[in-house]
């Protein structure tokens, strides 16, 4: 139960926040303090938090819908976004500047989602 909970939800966050970055990719250079100066930094954008985090969350939701999806969405939360919140916590102590709320909200969903995935795999 847990395990379907997980993928459910972040099927639901990456498409969501997914589709509003493909449609409008300034959106997340805003949430994280990042200047779009050329096209290919918007093109970037688009495709990183866009696409990518859309075809993502259509992966968990393909996860949560069909067994024979479920461990390999599981295992992708768990590396991917695991990953990503190391990637973010090593960042943020070796960086020279302060980071903000949205760096600490984001680390702990990425933690928190990377750790209910494995438990929740772990468990299946």
């Amino acid at each position: 139960m847990l395990g379907k909970i997980i993928l459910w939800v972040s099927a639901i966050a990456f498409i969501g926040y997914g589709v509003a970055c493909l449609l409008d990719p300034g959106l997340a250079a805003g949430y994280a303090g990042l200047a779009i100066t050329n096209g290919d930094a918007y093109s970037e954008m688009g495709a990183m938090y866009g696409g990518l985090q859309t075809g993502f969350g259509l992966f968990c939701l393909l996860g949560a819908l069909q067994a024979a999806y479920y461990r390999p969405a599981l295992v992708l939360l768990v590396l991917c976004i695991g990953l990503l919140a190391i990637g973010r916590l090593y960042s943020t102590f070796t960086g020279v500047e302060s980071v903000g709320g949205y760096t600490w909200g984001a680390m702990a969903y990425e933690f928190t989602t990377a750790i209910l995935a494995a438990f929740a795999l772990r468990r299946s």
